[in-house]
C-alpha cells in the first residue's frame, strides 16, 4: 500500500504525463480515469486514500487530487483562513543556516507547508534525518499581510516566511 501511495502521490502532485494523465486546472482527475492510468483498481485507490493517515488525498464526486504539494501548476482555491498565533515547520539541521539566513521558501512547490503541532513538524523533520522544529510567528505575518491557506488535510500554506518570523522550537 505505501509503494501505491507513493505512486500517487508522484503522479498527482508532479508528473501525471508520465502515465498519460492531464490534472484539471484544479488538480483533479477522474478517479477510474486515474485508476486505469495506474494499472490498479478503483478499490485500490480508495483503499489508499483511506488509509492514508495524512490525508493527502481528496476524492470527491468521483474524481481525485492530492491536497497540496504540487510542482505541476495547479490552482487548489483554498480559501485565505486565519493561522493559528504560532505555526511549525520540521526540518534537519544541515539546513538551518540558509533558512535562518534567508526564511522558508517553497523550493519546487507551489508553498511553503507549515503544520499547527509540534507532533505533526517533527514527523515531517523526521523524513530527512533527526529533526529540527522551527516556530513560525503566524500572527505577526498575518497582521503584515501575509496570506495563509488551510488545506483540507489541516496543513497550513502560505507563499514564504521571512527568516524574522521564524525561531527555534526549545521543546
Amino acid at each position: 500500500m505505501i509503494r501505491l501511495s507513493k505512486r500517487m502521490s508522484k503522479h498527482l502532485r508532479h508528473a501525471p504525463g508520465e502515465v498519460g494523465l492531464t490534472l484539471d486546472p484544479a488538480g483533479w482527475v477522474e478517479l477510474d480515469e486515474f485508476a486505469r492510468a495506474l494499472r490498479v483498481t478503483t478499490d485500490q485507490v480508495l483503499e489508499v486514500v483511506a488509509a492514508n493517515d495524512k490525508q493527502r488525498f481528496a476524492v470527491v464526486d468521483g474524481r481525485i487530487r492530492a491536497s497540496q504539494g504540487h510542482t505541476v501548476d495547479v490552482a487548489l482555491d483554498l480559501p485565505v483562513a486565519e493561522p493559528p498565533p504560532v505555526l511549525f515547520h520540521g526540518t534537519v539541521a544541515r539546513f538551518l543556516p540558509d533558512i535562518l539566513r534567508d526564511g522558508l521558501r517553497p523550493m519546487r512547490r507551489h508553498d511553503v507547508h507549515l503544520s499547527a503541532t509540534v507532533e505533526t513538524a517533527v514527523r515531517v523533520g523526521a523524513r530527512r534525518g533527526k529533526p529540527v522544529v522551527l516556530e513560525v510567528d503566524a500572527a505577526a505575518m498575518s497582521a503584515a499581510g501575509h496570506e495563509f491557506r488551510l488545506s483540507a488535510n489541516g496543513v497550513w500554506l502560505t507563499a514564504a516566511v521571512p527568516p524574522n518570523h521564524l525561531r527555534e522550537h526549545a521543546g
